[in-house]
């Protein structure tokens, strides 16, 4: 069979991973020179801590092994089974984390409510102060701005794998066959679609004006490095908020009794922050929603930012050396992992998983490769 991925985030290209892997022949097609959307953009968690109960956490802990054998083979990917620790303050939260400790499903996740002295066993740099901290063993990472190169150049040494960046698909010219911007046609048996946020243009016309899928824009930033290893994720209680896996009475009465600090709740803000392979820290983030984005990032929230990390670590931020904003595709309907549509004979459009990209991509492809019998 022949193959052509369109887009080379990390959805896109673990789609023509599973196509090589079956044996296939794969042509990826990338209009940037490389991909610079949400795929780099991103905290590099294979997050399974938040995902919610059912196919959610399901494709997310099948992700979490199929990510652990791919960075075996590719050690470039950065892979490391970090766990994450949220440290929590007061009965209302630490009652959020017994709730989801107590749940049936935390020890596939690999949940434990953890003392400050056990927390600090896992991750000596949370010198701040805090009542307790929610463990999650199933949690992981790699490094979101090499992912793709990594994964990338281990395809490249497959005869059967092309790549062609720079070139934007224009139009659909048949069963199979696209036609890009040099244009040059390029005939297959199957076409898949995994351009992220871009909706627009061929998107739109092929997938009509329905498409459940909305946009959703962040920002976040990275430090220099810390001068010390931080060996877990972090996260602040905020995140229990955010992430569907947390719902709960307690919950409700966390957010009745004590709502969110005014710029976190104006940015729909959690902390999450973990060290990069040079020591630096990747920290965020925030969330927008509503159309049209600013085009200008904030300070505001990399400030509330600044000091939550601060008073977990009780020390200063190491200097911001970068600040940025991405964007990312969402399906709109919660309880769907990722919209997947076939928009003509032989073309697949892939796309919405949201802030599950990272986290879900290598099963989302494992998905649509059994869906469509490769």
């Amino acid at each position: 069979m022949r193959v052509t991925v369109v887009g080379a985030g990390v959805v896109g290209t673990m789609h023509a991973w599973q196509a090589v892997e079956r044996g296939h022949e794969v042509v990826q097609i990338e209009r940037e020179a490389e991909a610079r959307g949400a795929s780099l953009r991103n905290f590099g968690q294979i997050w399974v801590s938040g995902r919610a109960v059912g196919g959610e956490l399901d494709t997310a802990l099948r992700a979490r092994e199929l990510w652990e054998e791919i960075g075996g083979r590719v050690p470039a990917l950065g892979f490391r089974a970090n766990g994450s620790l949220t440290p929590v303050r007061g009965d209302l939260e630490r009652a959020v984390a017994e709730a989801a400790v107590a749940r049936p499903d935390a020890a596939v996740r690999g949940r434990k409510l953890l003392t400050p002295a056990e927390a600090r066993a896992l991750n000596p740099a949370l010198r701040g102060e805090f009542d307790a901290a929610l463990y999650c063993e199933r949690d992981a990472a790699v490094e979101p701005r090499t992912a793709q190169l990594a994964l990338r150049a281990e395809l490249l040494k497959h005869p059967n794998y092309t790549f062609l960046p720079g070139r934007e698909v224009r139009e659909v010219v048949g069963e199979g066959a696209v036609r890009d911007d040099h244009g040059d046609v390029h005939t297959g048996d199957l076409v898949v679609l995994c351009t992220g946020a871009w909706l627009g243009g061929l998107v739109r016309e092929l997938a009509g004006p329905g498409l459940p899928v909305r946009r959703v824009r962040l920002q976040m930033m990275q430090t220099d490095p810390l001068g010390e290893p931080l060996p877990t994720s972090v996260a602040d209680a905020d995140s229990f908020r955010y992430y569907p896996a947390y719902a709960s009475e307690a919950l409700d009465e966390l957010n009745a009794s004590r709502p969110q600090a005014e710029t976190a709740a104006a940015h729909r803000m959690q902390l999450l922050m973990v060290q990069r392979a040079d020591g630096g820290l990747t920290i965020g983030d925030t969330h927008e929603y509503e159309h049209p984005f600013a085009f200008d990032t904030v300070e505001d929230p990399y400030d509330h930012l600044t000091r939550v990390v601060e008073s977990l670590l009780d020390r200063p931020l190491p200097k911001v050396r970068r600040r940025w904003a991405g964007v990312y595709a969402q399906c709109t309907d919660p309880g769907r992992v990722v919209h997947r549509q076939q928009v003509r004979d032989g073309v697949w459009l892939v796309t919405g998983p949201g802030g599950r990209g990272m986290t879900c991509a290598p099963a989302i492809a494992e998905h649509t490769a059994n869906e469509l019998g490769w």
